[in-house]
């Protein structure tokens, strides 16, 4: 476990589930835990029991169902109310029975807010703070307050708000978390703050920071700079409005960049995989320009800068993107120069450097393809295939396809079916076959495999797992040109991606479909015997 001297704590569990559109269930919440924990936290607050029946079911299960490795569990929860002893309140109560070691109370600390919202006189919240806290570290419990509104409330009356930093501190609290909970801050004036807080109340502080002006994680590392030693944040930086300090990039920068060890073990060396993983949880589509681990966190597009990663991948990259689970990518598009596609081939295992003629050859038809609307940046299956073309000197497949047709029909109950059909012709043989669904894609696909199923009977395995469409700018009057995007999955975990480009969307989307299942064909190691096409 990381020394007390630091504290990392996450409260994607509690904050984190704020986020407009995400819901967590009891079970995703104890999954994400567990990835949190391997992470290597020192804390991870579980949610609010009483309060929420959901919370209060996480801390009864977590009991039996979770054992964590590095990270404590914490609930969080309010003062007593005004007018009530915390041992006869309700919601104290609460926090008592979840049996968490630690408890997190949040309490006011602007003065606005206690006389407006809680109802109350600035002298009565502070015995709330005083008597809460005393009553849960009787109870055996260490505590850690949360200091709502804080910096708004130092701007409109500083006096109160250090009293309630004192106080708490008095009363046995161990960290006082300052919050920016409005997330208005900005960088330099909150670490002038923290330092002054710091040096007038000799409490230990925290740092608990929102991202409404996009300085959530600037802040959080402003306040560490000033003397905090406990960060709170986010997985993915989740989190009500524009979400919280992203707690991803907060351990990084202190870790990687500051050479503090703020995590346990050797978890950040899977935190992308954490990221990812988190995000298939929470069902939220990951960011794939988020640092340190998205997906193009580490991929470079301008010839310029492909020459010179060829030469050093230092030269544009701010650390080894293996520190943090991640890896360097290389983007090929009409950008790309010939450094790109020789380091996208590398990444591909296809050794080019001695072909400078097919690097070439390679180089012309991706620019003059994308000039045609083609994008081959989230489309590494399509580009491995132009290149093996290009280094054969032909296109060859598996199959040839001789025709196909859709057709779309709207039945008298209303309801909306397509059929396809498709003829082709596998290892020698000609094969017709005819798929529905609920689409002319989805027949499409169904048809494709149908006739190929018998041949190759891996395909069994293979699922269109995303499907994008997106239409471009017109070049002819009201025409328009088509970009279809295809991810594809055979029940390995791996996905792959293929495009398709045409003015009418059926095209394109058999042209993506196509190479979709050549490229599944080749990962099952199948090399097409056909004659070039």
């Amino acid at each position: 476990m990381v020394d007390d001297q630091f504290h990392v704590y996450d409260t994607t569990l509690r904050d984190g589930a704020q986020q407009e559109g995400l819901n967590l269930t009891v079970a995703d919440k104890l999954v994400i835990a567990r990835h949190l924990d391997r992470l290597g936290v020192g804390f991870i607050e579980g949610g609010w029991p009483g309060a929420i029946p959901k919370d209060t079911e996480f801390f009864r299960r977590a009991r039996t169902e979770l054992s964590l490795q590095h990270a404590q569990l914490v609930a969080f929860g309010s003062t007593r109310k005004a007018g009530v002893k915390a041992a006869d309140d309700p919601q104290v109560a609460a926090l008592r029975e979840s049996l968490a070691p630690i408890v997190t109370l949040v309490a006011k600390s602007h003065d606005r807010h206690v006389e407006l919202a809680l109802r109350t006189t600035l002298d009565e919240n502070l015995r709330m703070i005083a008597d809460t806290v005393r009553h849960l570290r009787a109870e055996g419990r260490r505590v850690f307050l949360d200091a709502e509104h804080f910096f708004d409330g130092y701007r409109s009356n500083p006096s109160y708000a250090l009293e309630c930093v004192r106080v708490a501190a008095e009363a046995g609290a161990d960290v006082i978390a300052l919050c920016d909970t409005n997330g208005g801050m900005m960088p330099t004036e909150l670490g002038d703050i923290v330092h002054a807080v710091s040096g007038r109340t000799g409490a230990r502080l925290g740092i608990h920071c929102h991202d409404d002006t996009a300085c959530g994680v600037a802040n959080t590392l402003v306040a560490v700079e000033a003397g905090v030693t406990h960060v709170q944040g986010t997985a993915n930086g989740y989190g009500e409005r524009a979400g919280n300090a992203n707690l991803f990039s907060v351990v990084a920068g202190l870790q990687l960049k500051k050479g503090r060890p703020v995590l346990s073990g050797d978890g950040i060396l899977e935190m992308t995989r954490i990221a990812h993983a988190i995000s298939e949880v929470t069902n939220v589509a990951p960011d794939t320009h988020q640092p340190y681990v998205g997906l193009s966190a580490f991929a470079h597009k301008a010839g310029l800068h492909a020459s010179a990663v060829r030469v050093d991948p230092m030269l544009y990259q701010h650390i080894d993107p293996a520190r943090v689970g991640n890896d360097m990518r290389m983007l090929v598009s009409d950008m790309a120069g010939r450094a790109s596609v020789e380091l996208k081939g590398r990444e591909l295992g296809y050794d080019l450097s001695g072909d400078k003629e097919a690097i070439g050859r390679v180089t012309d038809k991706v620019k003059e393809l994308e000039a045609r609307g083609y994008s081959f940046e989230a489309a590494d299956a399509s580009f491995e295939l132009l290149l093996r073309d290009e280094l054969a000197g032909s296109k060859r497949r598996h199959f040839t396809v001789e025709s196909w047709r859709v057709i779309v029909e709207r039945r008298e109950d209303g309801a909306v079916t397509s059929e396809a059909t498709v003829r082709l012709t596998a290892k020698g043989e000609r094969v017709v076959a005819v798929g529905e669904g609920n689409g002319p894609v989805n027949a499409l696909d169904k048809a494709l495999r149908s006739a190929l199923e018998q041949t190759f009977p891996e395909l069994a395995n293979l699922e269109l797992a995303d499907f994008k469409v997106r239409i471009l700018e017109g070049s002819h009057g009201t025409g328009a040109v088509t970009r279809v995007l295809i991810e594809s999955d055979d029940g390995s975990g791996d996905t792959w991606s293929t495009v398709g480009v045409d003015e009418n969307i059926i095209a394109a989307s058999w042209h993506a479909l196509e190479e979709a299942v050549t490229y599944g064909l080749l990962r099952a190691g199948r090399e097409p015997g056909g004659v070039p096409q």
